[in-house]
């Protein structure tokens, strides 16, 4: 988010992530794939001096929203992760710093994401079609596929919450209420304050947060993306400015 309008029934009472005239850096403000960019400094942060800039990369971004999707589940003790990647391994050392239990879901058959999952998690990993061996206190789903929404209410327990913490997300299928009864709650994640970016990136070298990133120069942006979207990475992918 790199502005806002600080005057409409959302900015006033600090709900900023929810304004309509919000700009977004790569998006409507240029600098998304830059060597250089201009930003409003009442919209940038400080880094630890403890992060380098490849470390520090992933924390802007999905660290942020996977901090803003764990604090949506209140405190549930138990927690499912849908899709282990760069959001979830940041979110997931969160949840350990906190002392929760953490389950984590993965692609069915993909061994390695799940190795990957029980590294970070210290805890249960399997495939998105598994149920837990406990029931959730709360779900996050990471990954933009809308058939885990009722596979997340389904193992979810009695009075949990299940947060959706992408920007887009396929079809949600049809379920039956069942899944959604018991004072279950659905609930989705749209961007992020800046109140949410200061309380992070306070706690994130106190615990400190560890980013495993794969590095790409710049020029290869379609490489880092197409290895995201075959899940050839684990962690986050970063992009690196090269050239003058």
């Amino acid at each position: 988010m790199g502005w806002t309008c600080g005057t409409c029934g959302y900015c006033r009472p600090g709900r900023e992530n929810l304004c309509p005239e919000a700009r977004f850096t790569g998006y409507q403000i240029y600098g998304g794939y830059a060597r250089y960019s201009v930003a409003d400094e009442r919209y940038c942060f400080a880094i630890d001096d403890r992060f380098s800039d490849a470390e520090a990369a992933p924390l802007m971004c999905t660290g942020l929203i996977g901090y803003r999707t764990l604090r949506m589940a209140g405190d549930a003790r138990r927690i499912g992760i849908y899709g282990f990647g760069a959001a979830a391994h940041i979110a997931a050392q969160v949840c350990r710093h906190e002392g929760r239990e953490l389950y984590a879901f993965t692609r069915p058959g993909d061994v390695q994401a799940q190795a990957f999952a029980r590294r970070i998690t210290g805890g249960w990993a399997g495939g998105s079609d598994e149920i837990p061996p406990e029931p959730l206190d709360a779900a996050l789903i990471f990954a933009p596929v809308g058939d885990l929404v009722p596979a997340a209410l389904k193992a979810t327990a009695p009075g949990g919450v299940v947060v959706c913490g992408g920007i887009h997300m396929s079809d949600i299928p049809a379920f039956p209420y069942e899944l959604l009864w018991m004072e279950r709650t659905l609930r989705s994640v749209a961007n992020l304050t800046r109140r949410d970016g200061d309380a992070f990136l306070a706690l994130a070298p106190g615990i400190p947060i560890v980013t495993e990133v794969t590095t790409f120069p710049l020029g290869k942006a379609n490489e880092a993306l197409a290895s995201l979207r075959e899940g050839r990475l684990s962690g986050a992918a970063v992009l690196l400015p090269d050239g003058p």
